[in-house]
């Protein structure tokens, strides 16, 4: 009889952590329930520990990890409520004594989700819920998957450890900052890595990072009836965003351009002074990121040359085209993040004999938590999970996993570990590793 390697309690599991409101701080709505990831990662914990895990971390981060120039604004902001990392921690299990790191395999998943409620369901072989698929649902198929892996070898939790970080702070452009980062800079890594996100079973080796810049325009208002006398901010950045729109949409390199939101005011009868326009940046290395950033500052200003000159004549914007460079300024809210770029013969012959293709060089990676495993020596880091992001639903209404493709991860995770711990033994065995 076939085993089954995505059962009744997997599906329980699954289930209860949909159940869980898990809402990032960042992210959360009024409309959302308040976040319980303390309760869904000791939930987590509870099925892990069934497998022969401990945890050997389970904490909010402390306030000094905020401490960088490369942590976002909005994270720094939000952190001066004591709350906002009160409520984000992150867990560490291990199975398995401590290891050497080129005796250790790391499986990262994050247990945050993205705002708004979801039904929690399971019909005719499908979840659905918030974080069904990013990355609940995942995170669950990487225990099935380790349990098979260790019914049938030995060694894994004797002679191959295995780290499972299940963080906070992946979702809300956290990027890992508070969640990830320390536990990585902690020293909780292996030689492989995995980082658990859709990909479609394909083992994505590249993470781009992203820089927010937000175009602030500092003017004074007017009243309707003399909008001449006030600068009008919402008729500059509304000229901003399709001039930086058409100036840097991104042929010429991986990255894409998000031009998101603007707002100046919310009444009819008023011209508002000021406002702000937000883009967003990808970049896939970091020179990259820094020519992107020279182009996104010389179109700004390139854009203001073209208002003031397109709007010095005319009747009701005259003073804000004259005084267009000295009331618009580029304010970083994030930048400076890494990416990820690395390679392996031996980890990527694992990933495709356990069953996942590789990643076509020519599509572009995403962002995500495995940015903070760059340039770490003597390791190898993938992207690698079920289902995609936009045909999961992942982040909008109707988010769902199938089942089977929650099993055929599970499998994929049981091959690569099974053949990490052969590979292991037959390097000791050769004298390449003690």
């Amino acid at each position: 009889m076939q085993r089954e390697i995505f059962g009744r309690d997997d599906r329980d599991l699954l289930l209860h952590l949909l159940a869980t409101p898990t809402v990032g701080p960042l992210e959360a709505s009024a409309a959302d329930p308040p976040p319980r990831l303390w309760q869904a990662q000791r939930s987590y914990a509870r099925a892990a520990a069934a497998l022969g895990f401990q945890t050997v971390r389970h904490e909010s981060p402390a306030p000094d990890v905020l401490a960088r120039a490369d942590v976002p604004r909005t994270v720094r902001d939000a952190a001066a409520d004591p709350q906002f990392l009160a409520q984000q921690p992150s867990l560490v299990l291990r199975l398995g004594p401590e290891l050497p790191r080129e005796a250790t395999v790391l499986f990262n998943v994050h247990l945050d989700t993205v705002a708004g409620v979801e039904p929690v369901a399971f019909h005719d072989g499908r979840f659905t819920g918030r974080g069904a698929i990013d990355a609940k649902g995942p995170a669950v198929a990487l225990l099935a998957g380790i349990r098979d892996a260790t019914r049938t070898n030995p060694a894994l939790g004797r002679d191959v450890g295995v780290l499972v970080q299940a963080v906070s702070g992946e979702e809300g452009g956290a990027m890992g900052t508070f969640g990830t980062r320390p536990l990585v800079e902690s020293g909780f890594f292996g030689r492989l890595n995995i980082f658990c996100e859709p990909t479609g079973l394909q083992y994505l080796p590249r993470a781009t990072a992203s820089m927010t810049a937000c175009v602030q325009v500092d003017g004074h208002g007017a009243i309707d009836d003399r909008p001449d006398t006030g600068h009008n901010a919402t008729v500059l950045l509304g000229f901003l965003a399709q001039h930086i729109a058409r100036e840097l949409d991104p042929r010429h390199r991986p990255g894409r351009l998000c031009v998101a939101g603007i707002h100046t005011g919310d009444l009819h009868n008023r011209v508002y002074g000021s406002g702000k326009l937000l883009i967003n940046l990808s970049y896939s290395n970091a020179s990259e990121g820094a020519a992107a950033e020279a182009e996104l500052l010389a179109a700004v200003n390139s854009g203001v040359e073209q208002f003031t000159a397109t709007f010095a004549g005319t009747r009701e914007f005259a003073r804000t085209a004259a005084d267009a460079s000295s009331i618009t300024r580029v304010d970083w809210l994030k930048r400076g993040l890494p990416c990820l770029h690395n390679s392996a013969a031996w980890a990527e012959e694992l990933l495709t004999n356990a069953g996942a293709a590789r990643w076509p060089d020519s599509t572009p990676a995403f962002t995500c938590d495995a940015i903070w495993m760059h340039g770490v020596p003597d390791t190898y880091t993938a992207v690698l999970g079920p289902g995609t992001l936009d045909g999961n639903n992942a982040h909008a209404e109707g988010e769902f996993a199938e089942l089977d493709e929650l099993r055929r991860y599970a499998s994929i995770v049981s091959s690569l570990l099974t053949g990490f711990a052969d590979q292991h033994r037959r390097q000791f065995q050769e004298g390449k590793i003690r």
